[in-house]
């Protein structure tokens, strides 16, 4: 199977605009993003819709297309970069521009899922550690069924574990924290981005529901691994503290 990855970045943030372009350890976070993608798969795409990150890319040897500013997600935004690449890869990843610290061990076990032909869209869950961690609506959750296929996302708590103190639900049952890294065979991202929203995703505002609500079987792969994305300043200066502690 042909693997491509296509990174989406736009420049425009509410919490902090900019942020593919600033600077984690004197390179830009796109950078970073686009150097754990390529450790893995040979082909990256960095999707913009900013010229100043699509000049940014191709400055460090990276590639970059340029896409519609109006799209309202970034699965929207990478078919329409899968279009004008006209790629003819298998698989399409979704790695988000604001990762940079998504490990390869991780987008390997995306891959790996779709050795059963029955994968139509893959993404990765993590054990929870904490009761804490679970409740925060900000952490989806991921419900499975015997076979590693989504049956449910959520902000909820879910499952309701009867009979049994909150506190102690950990011990009852394996929660499953939903990591934001997708992979979609080429002709089902072209099929999803053609539904309109769903109740389910307009309820929970998680795009995946729109596509488990048409019908569509998501594989869930499990890392040990945790993201940790920067969605903030805040975000960025730790960090850089964190790589400074590596080093």
């Amino acid at each position: 199977m042909h693997f491509i990855a296509i990174i989406p970045a736009r420049y425009a943030s509410t919490r902090f605009p900019g942020k593919p372009l600033a600077k984690l350890a004197g390179k830009p976070v796109i950078e970073h993003v686009y150097e754990q993608v390529t450790k893995v798969l040979s082909e990256a795409w960095v999707a913009t819709d900013d010229k100043r990150i699509f000049d940014a890319v191709e400055a460090f040897g990276g590639k970059a297309v340029m896409t519609r500013a109006d799209h309202k997600s970034g699965t929207d935004r990478i078919e329409e970069a899968a279009e004008k690449i006209g790629t003819e890869a298998d698989i399409i990843v979704n790695v988000q521009g604001d990762e940079p610290f998504i490990q390869p061990s991780q987008i390997k076990t995306l891959c790996n899922l779709f050795d059963n032909q029955s994968t139509q869209i893959a993404t990765l869950g993590k054990p929870f550690s904490s009761m804490e961690a679970v409740k925060n609506p900000n952490s989806p959750k991921i419900v499975t069924d015997n076979n590693g296929f989504a049956l449910y996302f959520s902000r909820s708590v879910i499952p309701y574990v009867r009979g049994e103190e909150e506190a102690v639900w950990l011990d009852h049952y394996p929660y499953l924290k939903h990591l934001g890294i997708y992979a979609y065979r080429r002709e089902v991202l072209r099929e999803v981005t053609q539904l309109p929203q769903s109740s389910l995703e307009k309820a929970e505002s998680l795009e995946q529901l729109r596509w488990l609500q048409n019908g569509y079987r998501i594989r869930v792969g499990i890392t040990d691994v945790e993201t940790v994305g920067i969605d903030t300043p805040q975000d960025l200066e730790r960090a850089e503290k964190f790589m400074q502690q590596q080093c």
